[in-house]
Protein backbone atom coordinates (compact mmCIF):
# COMPACT_ATOMS: atom_id res chain seq x y z
CA UNK A 1 0.00 0.00 0.00
CA UNK A 2 2.90 2.47 -1.01
CA UNK A 3 1.17 5.14 -2.75
CA UNK A 4 -1.73 5.00 -0.42
CA UNK A 5 -2.50 8.18 2.12
CA UNK A 6 -5.12 8.32 5.29
CA UNK A 7 -5.19 11.96 6.64
CA UNK A 8 -7.68 13.69 9.25
CA UNK A 9 -9.26 16.49 10.09
CA UNK A 10 -10.03 17.96 13.49
CA UNK A 11 -13.41 15.77 13.65
CA UNK A 12 -12.10 12.80 15.00
CA UNK A 13 -8.36 12.34 15.30
CA UNK A 14 -8.44 9.36 17.87
CA UNK A 15 -10.55 7.44 15.31
CA UNK A 16 -8.20 8.37 12.16
CA UNK A 17 -5.18 7.17 14.42
CA UNK A 18 -7.04 3.75 15.17
CA UNK A 19 -7.91 3.10 11.72
CA UNK A 20 -4.28 4.04 10.76
CA UNK A 21 -3.01 1.61 13.02
CA UNK A 22 -5.72 -1.43 12.17
CA UNK A 23 -3.92 -0.58 8.28
CA UNK A 24 -0.32 -0.25 9.35
CA UNK A 25 0.01 2.80 8.18
CA UNK A 26 1.03 6.10 9.68
CA UNK A 27 -1.23 9.33 9.23
CA UNK A 28 -0.53 11.72 6.81
CA UNK A 29 1.00 15.00 8.23
CA UNK A 30 -1.52 18.14 7.54
CA UNK A 31 -1.24 21.90 9.20
CA UNK A 32 -5.21 22.93 10.00
CA UNK A 33 -5.05 26.31 11.45
CA UNK A 34 -7.84 29.45 11.63
CA UNK A 35 -7.03 32.86 10.39
CA UNK A 36 -8.44 35.80 13.03
CA UNK A 37 -11.93 36.20 11.40
CA UNK A 38 -12.85 32.17 11.68
CA UNK A 39 -11.76 31.19 8.19
CA UNK A 40 -10.35 27.61 7.66
CA UNK A 41 -6.57 27.41 6.56
CA UNK A 42 -4.69 24.21 5.55
CA UNK A 43 -1.65 23.57 4.32
CA UNK A 44 -0.63 19.59 3.24
CA UNK A 45 2.99 18.66 4.25
CA UNK A 46 3.56 16.11 2.28
CA UNK A 47 3.50 15.20 -1.10
CA UNK A 48 0.31 14.07 -2.28
CA UNK A 49 0.67 13.62 -6.52
CA UNK A 50 -0.62 10.43 -7.76
CA UNK A 51 -1.30 9.00 -4.50
CA UNK A 52 -5.08 7.31 -3.17
CA UNK A 53 -6.02 9.40 -0.25
CA UNK A 54 -8.66 8.82 2.24
CA UNK A 55 -9.72 11.79 4.57
CA UNK A 56 -11.13 10.60 8.00
CA UNK A 57 -13.86 13.20 8.77
CA UNK A 58 -17.17 12.88 9.82
CA UNK A 59 -19.23 15.81 10.18
CA UNK A 60 -20.45 15.70 13.91
CA UNK A 61 -20.43 18.66 16.50
CA UNK A 62 -19.40 21.35 15.60
CA UNK A 63 -20.72 20.31 12.37
CA UNK A 64 -20.46 23.63 9.89
CA UNK A 65 -16.66 24.23 10.66
CA UNK A 66 -15.71 20.21 10.40
CA UNK A 67 -17.85 20.15 6.92
CA UNK A 68 -15.95 23.15 5.85
CA UNK A 69 -12.82 21.88 6.76
CA UNK A 70 -13.51 18.55 5.11
CA UNK A 71 -14.48 20.86 1.61
CA UNK A 72 -11.13 22.46 1.80
CA UNK A 73 -9.13 19.48 2.62
CA UNK A 74 -10.64 18.28 -0.75
CA UNK A 75 -10.06 21.17 -2.34
CA UNK A 76 -6.12 20.83 -1.70
CA UNK A 77 -5.95 17.28 -2.33
CA UNK A 78 -7.51 18.22 -5.88
CA UNK A 79 -4.99 20.80 -6.47
CA UNK A 80 -2.32 18.50 -5.48
CA UNK A 81 -2.78 15.99 -7.99
CA UNK A 82 -3.78 13.43 -5.87
CA UNK A 83 -5.24 10.44 -8.17
CA UNK A 84 -8.24 9.20 -6.29
CA UNK A 85 -9.85 11.40 -3.31
CA UNK A 86 -11.89 9.59 -0.88
CA UNK A 87 -13.81 11.12 1.94
CA UNK A 88 -14.48 9.03 4.70
CA UNK A 89 -17.72 9.98 6.49
CA UNK A 90 -18.07 7.99 9.54
CA UNK A 91 -20.96 10.53 10.32
CA UNK A 92 -22.78 12.03 7.48
CA UNK A 93 -24.53 15.22 9.35
CA UNK A 94 -27.11 17.28 7.80
CA UNK A 95 -28.98 13.82 6.87
CA UNK A 96 -32.09 14.51 8.88
CA UNK A 97 -33.11 16.59 5.86
CA UNK A 98 -33.48 13.79 2.94
CA UNK A 99 -36.43 15.33 1.84
CA UNK A 100 -39.47 17.60 2.01
CA UNK A 101 -42.04 17.12 4.52
CA UNK A 102 -43.10 20.93 4.55
CA UNK A 103 -43.86 23.66 2.06
CA UNK A 104 -40.59 25.73 1.23
CA UNK A 105 -37.90 23.11 3.20
CA UNK A 106 -34.53 22.58 2.18
CA UNK A 107 -32.98 19.18 1.33
CA UNK A 108 -29.49 19.23 3.33
CA UNK A 109 -28.54 15.91 2.48
CA UNK A 110 -28.66 16.37 -1.43
CA UNK A 111 -27.01 19.59 -0.63
CA UNK A 112 -24.26 18.29 1.07
CA UNK A 113 -23.64 15.49 -1.74
CA UNK A 114 -23.21 18.25 -4.17
CA UNK A 115 -20.90 20.41 -2.18
CA UNK A 116 -18.85 17.24 -1.75
CA UNK A 117 -18.48 15.94 -5.26
CA UNK A 118 -18.25 19.52 -6.79
CA UNK A 119 -14.83 19.79 -4.30
CA UNK A 120 -13.43 17.26 -6.09
CA UNK A 121 -14.14 13.74 -4.11
CA UNK A 122 -13.71 10.57 -6.00
CA UNK A 123 -15.55 8.20 -3.80
CA UNK A 124 -17.19 8.46 -0.52
CA UNK A 125 -17.36 6.38 2.40
CA UNK A 126 -19.96 6.71 5.19
CA UNK A 127 -21.39 4.32 8.14
CA UNK A 128 -24.71 4.22 8.35
CA UNK A 129 -26.70 6.56 7.05
CA UNK A 130 -29.71 8.23 8.13
CA UNK A 131 -32.03 7.08 5.10
CA UNK A 132 -30.73 4.76 2.76
CA UNK A 133 -31.59 7.17 -0.40
CA UNK A 134 -29.02 9.32 0.58
CA UNK A 135 -26.74 6.95 -1.67
CA UNK A 136 -28.82 8.49 -4.41
CA UNK A 137 -27.84 11.77 -4.02
CA UNK A 138 -24.28 11.28 -4.86
CA UNK A 139 -22.80 11.41 -8.51
CA UNK A 140 -19.78 9.38 -7.33
CA UNK A 141 -19.45 6.30 -5.63
CA UNK A 142 -20.34 5.49 -1.88
CA UNK A 143 -19.66 2.59 -0.30
CA UNK A 144 -22.16 2.50 2.60
CA UNK A 145 -21.31 0.12 5.89
CA UNK A 146 -23.16 -0.98 8.59
CA UNK A 147 -22.42 -1.35 12.22
CA UNK A 148 -24.85 -3.77 12.91
CA UNK A 149 -22.39 -6.56 13.07
CA UNK A 150 -20.57 -4.95 15.36
CA UNK A 151 -23.21 -3.79 17.77
CA UNK A 152 -25.08 -7.75 17.35
CA UNK A 153 -21.44 -9.01 18.37
CA UNK A 154 -21.18 -6.79 21.78
CA UNK A 155 -24.85 -7.58 22.76
CA UNK A 156 -24.34 -11.70 22.03
CA UNK A 157 -20.80 -11.17 24.39
CA UNK A 158 -23.72 -9.76 27.08
CA UNK A 159 -26.35 -12.29 26.43
CA UNK A 160 -28.64 -9.93 24.88
CA UNK A 161 -30.01 -12.27 22.09
CA UNK A 162 -32.45 -15.64 21.75
CA UNK A 163 -35.96 -15.68 22.75
CA UNK A 164 -35.39 -13.90 26.73
CA UNK A 165 -34.87 -10.70 24.32
CA UNK A 166 -36.97 -8.90 21.97
CA UNK A 167 -35.49 -5.77 19.67
CA UNK A 168 -37.77 -2.81 19.39
CA UNK A 169 -37.74 -0.64 16.82
CA UNK A 170 -37.93 3.11 18.23
CA UNK A 171 -40.14 3.95 15.48
CA UNK A 172 -41.91 2.59 12.19
CA UNK A 173 -39.23 3.92 9.61
CA UNK A 174 -36.34 2.10 11.49
CA UNK A 175 -38.32 -1.61 11.53
CA UNK A 176 -36.07 -3.04 8.63
CA UNK A 177 -32.76 -1.75 11.15
CA UNK A 178 -34.33 -3.53 14.11
CA UNK A 179 -35.50 -6.36 11.77
CA UNK A 180 -31.49 -6.92 10.88
CA UNK A 181 -30.20 -7.32 14.49
CA UNK A 182 -33.46 -9.48 15.87
CA UNK A 183 -32.20 -11.97 12.84
CA UNK A 184 -28.61 -11.66 14.10
CA UNK A 185 -29.19 -12.42 17.47
CA UNK A 186 -32.23 -14.70 17.32
CA UNK A 187 -35.14 -12.56 18.97
CA UNK A 188 -38.40 -11.32 18.12
CA UNK A 189 -39.21 -7.84 16.96
CA UNK A 190 -41.46 -5.19 18.40
CA UNK A 191 -42.18 -1.69 17.14
CA UNK A 192 -42.81 1.71 18.89
CA UNK A 193 -44.95 4.12 17.56
CA UNK A 194 -44.58 8.03 17.55
CA UNK A 195 -44.93 11.27 16.81
CA UNK A 196 -43.07 14.14 16.57
CA UNK A 197 -45.14 17.38 17.30
CA UNK A 198 -41.89 19.49 16.83
CA UNK A 199 -38.21 18.72 16.35
CA UNK A 200 -36.33 16.69 19.21
CA UNK A 201 -39.91 16.14 20.90
CA UNK A 202 -41.22 12.91 20.48
CA UNK A 203 -44.75 11.52 21.55
CA UNK A 204 -45.47 7.51 22.20
CA UNK A 205 -48.68 6.29 20.83
CA UNK A 206 -48.37 2.61 20.86
CA UNK A 207 -46.22 -0.57 21.22
CA UNK A 208 -46.29 -3.17 18.71
CA UNK A 209 -45.02 -6.73 20.19
CA UNK A 210 -44.93 -9.15 23.27
CA UNK A 211 -42.55 -6.96 25.43
CA UNK A 212 -43.88 -8.21 28.72
CA UNK A 213 -41.31 -10.15 31.05
CA UNK A 214 -38.61 -9.90 28.55
CA UNK A 215 -35.39 -7.84 27.87
CA UNK A 216 -35.84 -5.10 25.52
CA UNK A 217 -32.97 -4.39 22.88
CA UNK A 218 -33.91 -1.09 21.41
CA UNK A 219 -31.79 0.19 18.39
CA UNK A 220 -31.63 3.19 16.11
CA UNK A 221 -28.83 4.78 13.97
CA UNK A 222 -28.56 7.81 15.63
CA UNK A 223 -29.21 9.15 19.47
CA UNK A 224 -29.44 13.11 19.80
CA UNK A 225 -31.51 14.62 22.32
CA UNK A 226 -32.17 11.24 23.57
CA UNK A 227 -35.66 11.63 23.63
CA UNK A 228 -37.15 8.98 22.03
CA UNK A 229 -35.32 6.43 23.74
CA UNK A 230 -35.89 7.46 27.17
CA UNK A 231 -39.47 7.87 26.78
CA UNK A 232 -39.10 4.80 24.90
CA UNK A 233 -37.49 2.72 27.77
CA UNK A 234 -40.43 4.28 30.16
CA UNK A 235 -43.04 2.81 27.59
CA UNK A 236 -41.36 -0.70 27.30
CA UNK A 237 -40.88 -1.04 31.44
CA UNK A 238 -44.49 0.42 31.98
CA UNK A 239 -45.52 -2.99 29.27
CA UNK A 240 -43.91 -5.32 31.40
CA UNK A 241 -40.27 -5.24 30.47
CA UNK A 242 -37.40 -6.75 32.72
CA UNK A 243 -34.74 -4.60 31.90
CA UNK A 244 -34.53 -2.16 28.56
CA UNK A 245 -31.12 -2.09 27.17
CA UNK A 246 -30.35 0.71 23.90
CA UNK A 247 -27.91 0.88 21.05
CA UNK A 248 -27.10 2.93 18.18
CA UNK A 249 -24.39 3.54 15.30
CA UNK A 250 -23.97 7.28 15.67
CA UNK A 251 -24.46 8.57 19.88
CA UNK A 252 -24.38 12.29 19.03
CA UNK A 253 -25.92 13.19 22.76
CA UNK A 254 -26.68 16.75 22.58
CA UNK A 255 -27.31 18.81 25.49
CA UNK A 256 -28.77 17.18 28.27
CA UNK A 257 -28.94 13.88 26.84
CA UNK A 258 -25.96 12.11 28.87
CA UNK A 259 -28.12 13.10 32.01
CA UNK A 260 -31.17 11.84 30.73
CA UNK A 261 -29.40 8.88 29.77
CA UNK A 262 -28.54 8.60 33.44
CA UNK A 263 -31.45 8.99 35.15
CA UNK A 264 -33.69 6.83 32.89
CA UNK A 265 -35.03 3.46 33.46
CA UNK A 266 -32.26 2.10 30.65
CA UNK A 267 -29.81 -0.60 32.03
CA UNK A 268 -27.28 0.40 29.17
CA UNK A 269 -26.41 2.35 26.11
CA UNK A 270 -24.00 1.31 22.98
CA UNK A 271 -22.92 3.51 20.52
CA UNK A 272 -19.90 3.12 18.40
CA UNK A 273 -17.14 6.14 17.90
CA UNK A 274 -17.99 7.67 14.87
CA UNK A 275 -18.39 10.16 16.49
CA UNK A 276 -15.95 11.69 19.37
CA UNK A 277 -17.35 9.75 22.88
CA UNK A 278 -18.02 12.20 25.29
CA UNK A 279 -15.46 12.13 28.33
CA UNK A 280 -18.30 12.15 30.92
CA UNK A 281 -20.75 10.14 29.29
CA UNK A 282 -21.14 8.03 32.44
CA UNK A 283 -21.22 4.61 33.75
CA UNK A 284 -23.96 3.34 31.45
CA UNK A 285 -22.84 4.29 28.00
CA UNK A 286 -20.66 1.64 26.56
CA UNK A 287 -18.81 2.63 23.07
CA UNK A 288 -17.24 -0.09 20.58
CA UNK A 289 -14.93 1.35 17.77
CA UNK A 290 -15.92 0.52 14.19
CA UNK A 291 -12.22 1.57 13.28
CA UNK A 292 -11.64 -2.03 11.68
CA UNK A 293 -14.28 -1.97 9.85
CA UNK A 294 -13.42 0.94 8.62
CA UNK A 295 -9.95 0.08 7.93
CA UNK A 296 -11.18 -2.84 6.38
CA UNK A 297 -13.10 -1.11 3.87
CA UNK A 298 -10.06 0.71 2.69
CA UNK A 299 -7.45 -1.85 2.19
CA UNK A 300 -10.23 -3.25 -0.37
CA UNK A 301 -11.08 -0.57 -2.20
CA UNK A 302 -7.74 0.42 -2.37
CA UNK A 303 -7.05 -2.96 -3.66
CA UNK A 304 -10.34 -2.31 -5.98
CA UNK A 305 -11.91 -5.10 -4.14
CA UNK A 306 -15.25 -6.05 -3.07
CA UNK A 307 -16.55 -3.97 -0.25
CA UNK A 308 -19.91 -6.04 0.27
CA UNK A 309 -18.10 -8.85 1.01
CA UNK A 310 -17.41 -7.51 4.57
CA UNK A 311 -21.15 -8.27 5.48
CA UNK A 312 -21.18 -11.75 4.28
CA UNK A 313 -23.80 -13.76 6.07
CA UNK A 314 -25.24 -10.38 7.76
CA UNK A 315 -28.97 -9.57 6.68
CA UNK A 316 -28.71 -5.64 5.56
CA UNK A 317 -30.92 -3.35 6.20
CA UNK A 318 -32.88 -2.03 2.93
Amino acid sequence: MSDLRLFSGNAHPELAGKIAENLGVDLGHIHIRRFADGETSIQIDESARGMDVFIVQPTCRAVDSNLMELLIMIDAFRRASARRITAVIPYYGYARQDKKIKPREPITARLIANLITVAGAHRVLCVDLHAGQIQGFFDIPLDHLYAGPIIGEDLRSRGLCGDDAVVVSPDVGGVTRARSLAEQLGSPLAIIAKRRPEPNQVQILEIVGDVAGRTCVMIDDMIDTGGSIVKGAEALIARGATAVHACCTHGILSGNAVAQVAASPLASLLVTDTVPPLEDAGSKIRVVSVAPLLASAIERIHANDSVSELFGGYSRPT
